[in-house]
């Protein structure tokens, strides 16, 4: 974990008081000017001695020559850098906290197709996950509920707020999708044994599912033009699964094999869906076929084992280059609630098996706010977005960089963590 410079903790006392101080005073401290540091806005090359302008919220101004609001409050940077905050695409962050306990984990429901249920409704803004993702420089999360066939709609939610509503950038940022398989072997828990069937048995339970998923998609269809026509009572299950196919919102189909990806890409173009490929273990064996149908990955962890016995030792580290060489939009994910601490990591770590730099900080910045459609507020360093920043003393994607400070939704977000805490607690501990 990365810990806390001073000044971030005097930065987040001012923030806990700023209910004392009257309304005039507020508005004032909301303007923010970090001046002084290398602005890396990802929009073309870095702007030496730059200085970043933060008013309600949103970014004003960005450049070497901007002037600083005389009632703004001053970040001092000279010798640090300032980068877009960090967007883990796909995680459970803040839908769980102790995978063992499972009072605190609410990250999946029982039915197989819940597309009316929202992340958001779900996430416990007190996580303690929260506040260590922000102090190791991740902004924003797709967070994204699981289980089923359908799983739900994730939503897109800045790592700062007292409340849900006061994170959520987008309720309904994408529908997750646990695309059906055809699956031979599976492990059993009661004979610690891997088990097999034919080949035949499991296509026919595929089919089985891909036609009870159409009868869905159909009835979704059939249902919005009954609504339309006003012949027909509400159905949340129906009502949600058309407006995602009506406002083509992005369906993310978590899948890894060649074979299934191949087939969710024809399913999606049957059904006229907005696809992105999340996990995608072996997009880069289809990479020519998701160039051609521009649709994006969002990968998986490469810091993972090997997922089969003839899967290559660096195969993870290689697929961010293979499909990046090939066309193909990809950004990195941790896929979990508790992950997000290597997010910088899992991107760095494709740089030396061919992924250029300046692709592997787009795959964790900018590259996911234009995957899900979120590039004019989040991704880049530009007027007008949403202040979603970080402030470092090096390359966020090196292990050795501190985390100088954190802005959220235009805001210093506070530092303390319970690694943190844990940390200087036990840096402290009496000597014998």
């Amino acid at each position: 974990m990365r810990t806390a410079r001073p000044l971030s903790i005097v930065i987040a006392g001012a923030i806990l008081v700023a209910g004392a101080v009257p309304a005039e005073a507020q508005s004032q401290a909301d303007v923010h000017a970090i001046r002084g540091a290398t602005v890396h806005t990802l929009t073309g090359p870095a702007i030496e001695s730059g200085t970043v302008v933060i008013s309600d919220g949103r970014i004003v101004a960005v450049g070497a020559g901007v002037a600083v609001p005389p009632d703004a409050t001053v970040i001092e940077a000279t010798g640090l850098h300032v980068y877009p905050g960090l967007f883990d695409a796909e995680s459970s962050l803040g839908l769980g906290e102790i995978g063992s306990v499972s009072a605190t984990e609410d990250a999946s429901e029982i039915a197989r197709y819940n597309p009316q249920l929202t992340a958001a409704t779900a996430v416990h803004p007190a996580s303690e996950h929260i506040p260590v993702a922000r102090a190791d420089g991740v902004t924003h999360t797709l967070s994204s509920p699981s289980g089923g066939v359908i799983a739900g709609q994730a939503s897109l939610i800045n790592l700062a707020g007292w409340t849900v509503e006061e994170m959520l950038v987008k309720r309904s940022a994408a529908l997750i999708l646990n695309f059906p398989t055809i699956q031979t072997s599976s492990f059993s828990f009661a004979t610690f044994q891997v088990e097999t069937r034919p080949f035949k048995e499991a296509k026919k339970q595929y089919d089985e599912r891909i036609a009870e998923l159409e009868e869905w998609l159909a009835a979704a269809k059939h249902y919005a033009e009954a609504r339309a026509a006003g012949n027909a009572a509400v159905d949340l299950k129906l009502d949600a699964l058309a407006m995602v196919m009506q406002e083509q919102l992005p369906v993310i189909f978590l899948v890894n094999s060649e074979r299934d990806i191949r087939n969710a890409v024809e399913f999606a173009e049957k059904h006229d869906l907005n696809v992105v490929i999340g996990g995608g273990a072996e997009a880069w064996k289809v990479r020519d076929l998701l160039a051609e149908k521009e649709i994006p990955v969002i990968l998986g962890p490469t810091l993972s084992m090997p997922a089969g016995e003839d899967e290559r030792y660096n195969e993870a580290y290689s697929r961010p280059a293979m499909l990046h060489e090939a066309g193909v939009k990809i950004a990195i994910a941790t896929f979990s609630n508790t992950g997000f601490t290597r997010l910088p990591f899992e991107a760095s770590n494709a740089v030396p098996y061919g992924l250029p730099w300046e692709e592997a900080i787009r795959a964790v910045t900018l590259n996911p706010a234009q995957i899900l459609g979120v590039d004019d507020q989040l991704g880049t360093i530009e007027e007008g977005k949403m202040a979603n920043l970080i402030v470092t003393d090096g390359d966020p994607l090196e292990i050795q960089t501190q985390i100088v400070h954190v802005f959220v939704g235009g805001k210093p977000a506070s530092m303390d963590n319970k690694a943190l805490e844990l940390y200087e607690r036990y840096r402290s501990r009496p000597q014998q």
